[in-house]
């Protein structure tokens, strides 16, 4: 009887998990909007507190105990740092808007914290909308037309930002580090747009720039032997031939008619790209240049550690300079090597690290082509690192190219300098693609006029509810950077509001201004990523409806 008893307490507790456990899998309406608003709630207030220049920190806490925790004001970061939610319901909505943000973060590197805000207060009003009777889908079209309203407005506001003092003014925007700020203006006031811009730890406390005449890889020197300058560490050549490859040269007797045929055409300095050397190779290079001023001999590894990359440095390094790469995966050969397949260059040179190249006599109109070609891929890619190799290939190929060292006191502070500048660095790119609107929250709050023009035409329900949504969500970014400054936001806005357009609070000077004469800008690129971004990410979230659980706790079935 007793094992009977037993046995019916396991089966009926048996059946209770079961029917506990599809209930904690799957979650519908009500439960799931509320687990999702309380997760997306949780992110975006630890984030709110860092919009502005006067940002609050964060505080994380590092995964070895004993050591400082971090402290943060950058939104993409703080979101990045948190990995789960202990609520299953709740982390859904944290790890949603949370890959939205990183994405952001990735791609322009700012204007996090203004997505949080926005995508909170679309997220919340929508809700509420929705389960008083809304229509989601129908709202969520609604919202996306009103975004692509916005989008166009950010668009006609935009104007070209030019000069080192308008650039550093963003810049100091962004940062809040006026010496960075300076330092970056001027860099991309020389680099342009599409510029290589390198970023190494400083070894002083102060910030150091230099800029790089040509174009230079990674892929340094093959052999310490064929170093002439011993002070540098490099070797240099002037008015050289390039023979550009990712071979593995093993027999010199494959190499040495190359050298005799350069030897015939008149050539007085090889610089050979490759991907390895033998000892025997390399003892034949040594030979054949012992006399530099008749014949000087160079070889570098080929640039990239992946094929991929590989592939990419020598078509470019092919086009900059009018030769022909002969790759290892095609099945091309030293015996393939005719003089018209080097290339030329004014001046080559390379050390432990690098290659470098300036003057590539290669075809302007094929490097232009070329060029435009990739430009077009980076405007396409969505990906943040097929971006990040697209820009550093176009900034080669145009010959803008600086290195920042960047200094402070400690390695931890270079470390988070060195993120800062990244950030700003990135930001500034898309200024100067895109141009530049009024800062500090006013250009979103210059769209209401046109949400409002809209609203007022429409008769229908859901769309009128999403002008009405997104015109509150305006007005989120600037009261934050407002009460994150320690002012009453609704006071401050009144005085906003009747100072007319373009006008906004300059928090540090505590003044009312307008945002343009004062040099207060945001980038455009990152406001309209920004909206564009969290408005249909947030349209999204209010279509969804079902929460499905896959992982599942282990509960005992002992009586």
């Amino acid at each position: 009887m007793r094992q009977g008893y037993a046995s019916l307490l396991i089966m009926a507790k048996v059946v209770n998990l079961m029917a506990k456990r599809r209930t904690q899998r799957v979650v519908f309406q009500p439960a799931a909007y509320q687990g999702m608003q309380r997760g997306i709630n949780q992110i975006v207030e630890a984030i709110r507190p860092t919009l502005g220049p006067c940002p609050r920190l964060v505080a994380i806490d590092r995964v070895l105990s004993g050591k400082m925790p971090e402290l943060l004001d950058d939104g993409g970061v703080i979101a990045r740092r948190i990995i789960q939610l202990p609520n299953r319901d709740e982390d859904m909505g944290a790890m949603f808007i949370r890959h939205l943000l990183w994405r952001l973060h990735e791609r322009v590197g700012d204007g996090t914290a203004t997505a949080a805000v926005l995508f909170q207060s679309v997220y919340n009003q929508g809700v509420r909308y929705v389960v008083s009777g809304g229509n989601a889908i129908q709202l969520r079209r609604y919202l996306e037309e009103g975004m692509q309203l916005i989008l166009s407005e950010l668009s006609s506001m935009a104007v070209t930002l030019e000069g080192k003092e308008k650039l550093a003014q963003l810049a100091e925007s962004i940062c809040y580090d006026p010496p960075l700020a300076k330092t970056l203006g001027e860099i991309f006031d020389i680099i342009g747009e599409h510029g290589h811009l390198e970023f190494r730890s400083g070894r002083t406390q102060e910030l150091e720039r230099e800029y790089v005449e040509g174009t230079y890889w990674d892929g340094g020197i093959l052999s310490r032997e064929m170093i002439t300058d011993h002070a540098k560490l490099r070797a240099a050549m002037t008015n050289a031939s390039v023979l550009i490859s990712d071979l593995d040269l093993k027999d010199p007797r494959e190499l040495l008619p190359v050298l005799e045929m350069a030897k015939r055409a008149g050539v007085r300095a090889l610089l050979i790209v490759a991907n390895k050397l033998t000892d025997m190779v390399t003892a034949l290079l040594l030979s054949a240049s012992r006399e530099p001023q008749a014949f000087q001999l160079l070889a570098a590894q080929t640039p990239g550690k992946t094929s991929t990359e590989q592939a990419a440095a020598m078509e470019d390094l092919a086009i900059l300079t009018g030769g022909r790469s002969l790759v290892k995966a095609a099945g091309d050969t030293l015996r393939q090597v005719k003089l018209e397949d080097l290339g030329q260059v004014r001046r080559a040179w390379a050390d432990r690290n690098y290659l470098g190249i300036v003057g590539g006599k290669g075809d302007p109109r094929a490097l232009r082509t070329h060029i435009r070609n990739l430009r077009a891929a980076f405007a396409r890619a969505t990906e943040a690192d097929v971006r990040q190799r697209l820009q550093k290939r176009i900034g080669k190929l145009m010959g803008g190219t600086a290195v920042l060292w960047v200094g402070a006191a400690t390695e931890l502070q270079i470390e988070t300098r060195k993120g800062l500048a990244q950030r700003t660095a990135n930001a500034l790119r898309g200024a100067v693609r895109e141009g530049v609107v009024p800062g500090g929250g006013v250009a979103l709050l210059a769209c209401r006029p046109a949400l409002q023009q809209m609203l007022a035409q429409s008769t229908e329900g859901d769309e009128r509810a999403a002008y009405v949504i997104l015109m509150k969500a305006m007005e989120e970014p600037i009261r934050t950077i407002i009460a994150n400054a320690g002012y009453d936001a609704s006071e401050i806005m009144a005085e906003v509001k009747l100072a007319g357009p373009g006008h906004g609070f300059d928090v540090k000077s505590a003044q009312v201004v307008d945002m343009a004469q004062a040099g207060i800008f945001d980038a455009a690129a990152v406001q309209k990523a920004a909206v564009h971004g969290t408005i249909a990410g947030a349209a999204l979230a209010l279509t969804l409806d079902v929460l499905v659980h896959h992982k599942e706790r282990q509960e005992s079935l002992e009586p």
